[in-house]
């Protein structure tokens, strides 16, 4: 290390060279959530064509590491740049801050002021090919690492018009390159929803796998997609949209008897997964309005509704384009224009004061609907004072309810949630004390897909999990309580320790999300199958695995014996603690929440109230089924 520090010292970071020093700066991450954040990046540009009325067909293709995005809009300049003295095309390519969304003249709105994707994703790829078709012929250029290593070349004369950009991220960067396909349609799905009539075609070739997506009408269908197997509350979904001067602003909302939300927020086409001053006026808004209108109903006398009371059941997309959105970091997950929040509130209230008044018959559903949150809430607040006052105490250890560990380290603290007494005796003599504390369930939990808050913390079993994991639960729920670093799902393998597992983790999904989120949540794997031949035993933990076991010990000429597992309270204490409980040898499965949406809507549809979507469900895949008890 140096022990000078002059002047020499100082490092000079010029344009690409900065982007490829701290990558982070510029797309949050260098692992797979940035090499999405590329992609994202060139499709935005598209996009922006597409919100000015210049493209029609947006298109992604993949194959192995390389990605091609493809417009039909106006296709990037290639003129000589006055500044540079380089095509527009590489300007745009090579400089930060570049770009044709500063003055407002090209783009009225688009997805962000920095004016630093094209460069970025062209700093942090290995190779990038970038095509122009303009002005009846086309032009292209490429570039390695973000420097170009040809000329612009004009191709040949063409009549369409658009930007085709090709890019392969930088393993120098990315340890690891891949392409979500699941991530990539569920983006491509929501531009869709919030560009109508605006085409996206996505091609995987490497499977030959094809979708596109297309809607005329936006955020309903939008609505209508995130709210399937829900039964609504009003009779349609509420539409608003207007443009003014400086500004567009679109909402969708509706209210399901479900007791999740979701609420997405979008600037610019671009998803704020943290909300921020437009989701704040929105809700205010909509506060403002429930208020009035439930006075004006006499529903509410001395009611007073607060956001928290609007929540449960709520489906809400809010859009809005403004000129100079002001994002927090470049990953622009949360808005911070001030003057978002007035003009979403003024336009929600305005609107809906007028909706409602031609239709008290809708606003009289939500209200009704909005008073069994409001209760809700009031009735959960008493219950939680009088649960968040326990603690772990000798009256649940003595219970024989909790068998907790003695490490102080939460890293090293695990606890097995498993499945009856039986289950519950058996882990309990196998387990290390010292790291692994069991907590025995009494039968199946509650349904809390189809039953209230208040229902929830008034279950026994429910509330002795909640006192045991000391985090909290719902809106009180706070990670950094938790008293354990591995939360373990050891339930049988059965059709009853299935609809366990399924019920704990809806339950988990409902009201401890952050223990998903933070990868704290794991089930267990015991294995299906004791296999013994002599002194000599194996586990399965497949039907395959068990067949290919069997046909080894064939070759070798012995007497086999086969014991099919069906429960924990099934095994001996040895076996329980060298197949399941060991750290050295068991299986876990990590939960985690790829993807927030499909896994609402699918818990929505098997646990939720609605039997129609439930039935079709089963028929349509009831053929698929491999390993059902009987």
């Amino acid at each position: 290390m140096s022990q000078t520090y002059k002047a020499e010292d100082i490092q000079v970071l010029e344009g690409i060279e900065a982007v490829r020093k701290r990558p982070g700066m510029y797309i949050g991450t260098t692992g797979p959530d940035g090499v999405l954040h590329l992609l994202y990046e060139i499709v935005g540009n598209a996009i922006d064509e597409a919100i000015a009325g210049q493209a029609k067909n947006i298109e992604v293709r993949i194959k192995k590491n390389q990605v091609l995005v493809k417009d039909d809009g106006r296709g990037i300049p290639v003129e000589i740049h006055p500044k540079t003295n380089k095509s527009a095309l590489e300007t745009v390519l090579t400089y930060l801050h570049a770009g044709g969304k500063f003055d407002h003249k090209v783009y009225k709105v688009s997805g962000g002021l920095h004016g630093v994707g094209l460069s970025v994703v062209n700093a942090l790829s290995k190779n990038l090919k970038a095509i122009s078709s303009r002005d009846g012929c086309e032009w292209s250029q490429e570039y390695k690492r973000g420097v170009a290593v040809t000329e612009l070349k004009r191709g040949q004369n063409i009549s369409r018009t658009g930007t085709t950009i090709i890019f392969e991220p930088d393993p120098e960067i990315f340890p690891e390159i891949s392409f979500e396909r699941r991530k990539v349609l569920d983006y491509l799905r929501h531009q869709a929803f919030l560009t109508p009539g605006v085409r996206f075609n996505f091609y995987d070739d490497d499977d030959d796998f094809g979708y596109g997506f297309y809607f005329e009408d936006g955020l309903k269908s939008f609505v209508n997609h995130l709210s399937q197997g829900k039964k609504l509350v009003q009779s349609q979904t509420i539409i608003f949209a207007a443009e003014r001067q400086d500004y567009q602003f679109r909402f969708a909302l509706a209210w399901t008897e479900s007791q999740d939300s979701q609420e997405l927020a979008f600037t610019n086409n671009i998803f704020n997964p943290d909300g921020g001053t437009h989701l704040i006026g929105f809700k205010s808004g909509l506060v403002k309005v429930f208020n009035e209108v439930g006075r004006e109903l006499n529903l509410l006398k001395d009611k007073n509704l607060i956001a928290e009371d609007l929540r449960s059941g709520l489906i809400a997309i809010i859009s809005l384009n403004i000129q100079e959105p002001q994002f927090e970091g470049q990953t622009k997950a949360r808005l911070g224009n001030p003057e978002a929040k007035t003009i979403v509130e003024n336009e929600t209230s305005e609107f809906l004061k007028e909706y409602f008044g031609k239709k008290p018959a809708e606003a009289k559903s939500i209200l009704q609907r909005l008073l069994v949150n409001f209760e809700a809430r009031r009735a959960a607040k008493m219950a939680k004072q009088a649960i968040f006052k326990k603690r772990i105490t000798p009256t649940l250890a003595l219970s024989g309810k909790l068998a907790d560990c003695s490490s102080h380290d939460i890293s090293k603290r695990e606890i097995f949630i498993v499945e009856g007494d039986s289950a519950g005796g058996s882990c309990k003599q196998a387990r290390d004390r010292i790291s692994q504390a069991v907590l025995p369930l009494r039968g199946k939990i509650l349904n809390v897909e189809k039953a209230g808050f208040s229902k929830l913390i008034s279950s026994v079993e429910i509330k002795n999990l909640i006192v045991a994991l000391g985090a909290g639960v719902g809106q009180e729920f706070k990670i950094d309580d938790l008293r354990y670093g591995k939360i373990i799902i050891a339930s049988d393998a059965d059709v009853d320790g299935n609809h366990i597992r399924t019920l704990l983790l809806t339950l988990f999904y409902r009201y401890f999300r952050g223990l998903i989120e933070n990868g704290f949540l794991y089930i267990a794997q015991p294995p299906l199958y004791k296999i013994q031949a002599g002194k000599e035993i194996n586990y399965a933990y497949s039907d395959e695995e068990r067949n290919r076991v069997i046909k080894n010990f064939q070759t070798k000429k012995k007497t086999i014996e086969v014991q099919r597992y069906k429960g924990l309270g099934e095994m001996n204490v040895s076996e329980l603690w060298q197949t399941t409980l060991n750290p050295e040898e068991r299986v876990l499965k990590q939960i985690d929440l790829k993807d927030a949406e499909a896994a609402n809507t699918l818990f929505s549809l098997l646990m939720g109230e609605e039997v129609e979507p439930r039935k079709k469900f089963i028929e349509t895949y009831a053929r698929e089924v491999q390993n059902l008890d009987i």
